[in-house]
Parts: C-alpha cells; structure tokens; sequence
C-alpha cells in the first residue's frame, strides 16, 4: 500500500491562494471581458446559425468615458455585428450588424442599402423569398401601414426622416440582420442606444444543429429531459464540427 506523507499547511494554503486567484481571475473574465451567448434567431444567417454558441468582447468599444483613451478601444463602425441590449426589452439580447452610425442618412431602394449616398458593399446579406415588401426594401416609408412596427418608433421616424433618408441621432445605431428578409431590425423597433451595446461576437466555440424534434408549445418536464438526454447521448452527431472555433467576421 502505497503512503503518502501529510502536505505541510504551507502547501495546502499556497494551494488555496492559487484557487482563488484563479477563480478570481476567471469571475472577472467573465464579468468585463467576454461573456457567452447562444445563437436563438435565424435573422444573421448565415453569418451565424441558430445554435451558435459566441463568446462575445465586452471591452472592445470600452464605456463613452474619458478613461477609455487609455485602452485600446476603437468606436462602433460600419459593418460591425454587435450584442446589444433589445430596446423594447432591456432584458433580451440581440445581434445584429451595423448598418449607421450618427449622423449618417439611411435609406433602403429595392433592398440595396445606401448610406449618405452611396450603396453598401454587402456580401454577406441573405434574401430568403422575391416577395417585395415596400416597408422591408424600400426603407424608410412613413406612410405605410405595417403590423410589426413599434407604434413609438413609426412617431419618432417620421420627425428624422429627410428627402427619404432616415437620419441617425448622436449616441444611436441602426442595425439590421444578414438575413434581411426575415430580421426584426432598426427598420421595426427604432435605433440601438450607445449604452445598450454589450459588445461584438469573437468567437463561435460551439455550434449545434436542432438536436430532436421541437419541443410542443407547453413541454413537460418529461419533454424537456428527453430533449437533454437526446443531445447528449448524440452530440458527436448534432454537434456542427466546421464552425467550432470560428471566428466572427
């Protein structure tokens, strides 16, 4: 039989110190850094798929404060996919891209986007249907009656449009998702405020497929633990291996 001599105290409280500092450590990673988030929507496909799981910058745009000169943070572009805090519901989450940024005049003709002029370059931009929303594609249309438009926000786009253009206020964003045709966006709910931005995706570290039929709208518990039991006894199976450690651009 194996014996082990007794590890000094001095051991066991440096093994200790090291523990903690290393939970420390990884609490505030989480807490400023990087935070993860899971995919829920199809309105960024195919820049990213329902099922998704992102590790999102939190420091990346730093606070609008006057310390954040000493960081190496850089102001939200065009272009950039956010994580931000929904508007209407501070306590859902959602992403999407940039599309302005303040002060500049958006408008959308026959889907393509303008901004101050000039069309976007956007190959990443997904069309799932040909059925011409005026609303949708020729953005922004005042007057038109639309049943998933904010009743505040058709008031408030109508004082900021200009020749047709919608203009972006100073602190706002307006965002729009890759799969344009199916994306509740800026062009429904209204702008992103500065301080609702969380941060921008880094990295997919996971990403799923549906693991088993949908759930019914009212699941049991028993429903729910079938649901977990399939995911795991198949997740080599469900699991998307080429979007594993992926990038997000």
């Amino acid at each position: 039989m194996e014996v082990k001599q007794p590890q000094p105290p001095t051991d066991r409280v440096s093994s200790l110190q090291s523990l903690l500092a290393t939970v420390v450590i990884a609490v505030f990673i989480i807490t400023f850094v990087v935070q993860a988030f899971q995919i829920p929507s199809d309105s960024m496909e195919e820049t990213l798929l329902v099922g998704d799981y992102l590790l999102v910058d939190k420091v990346r745009y730093g606070g609008g404060k006057a310390s954040d000169l000493a960081m190496p943070y850089r102001p939200v572009q065009h272009k950039d996919i956010i994580v931000f805090k929904y508007p209407m519901d501070p306590r859902q989450y959602f992403v999407k891209r940039v599309v302005g940024v303040p002060g500049d005049r958006v408008r959308l003709l026959n889907r393509r986007v303008y901004v101050n002029g000039i069309p976007l370059e956007e190959p990443y931009v997904r069309y799932i249907g040909r059925v011409h929303d005026e609303f949708r594609d020729e953005f922004p249309q005042v007057d038109s009656p639309v049943p998933d438009l904010d009743a505040g926000w058709s008031l408030q786009m109508k004082k900021l449009v200009e020749d047709g253009q919608l203009i972006v206020p100073e602190g706002s964003y307006f965002v729009m998702g890759d799969n344009r045709d199916d994306s509740r966006d800026s062009r429904y709910w209204g702008f992103v405020p500065q301080e609702n931005i969380v941060g921008r995706p880094l990295l997919i570290y996971w990403s799923v497929r549906e693991a088993s039929p949908d759930l019914p709208l009212s699941p049991t518990a028993g429903d729910r633990l079938f649901h977990f039991a399939y995911a795991i006894t198949h997740l080599f199976q469900i699991t998307r291996w080429n979007r594993a450690f992926r990038l997000v651009h």
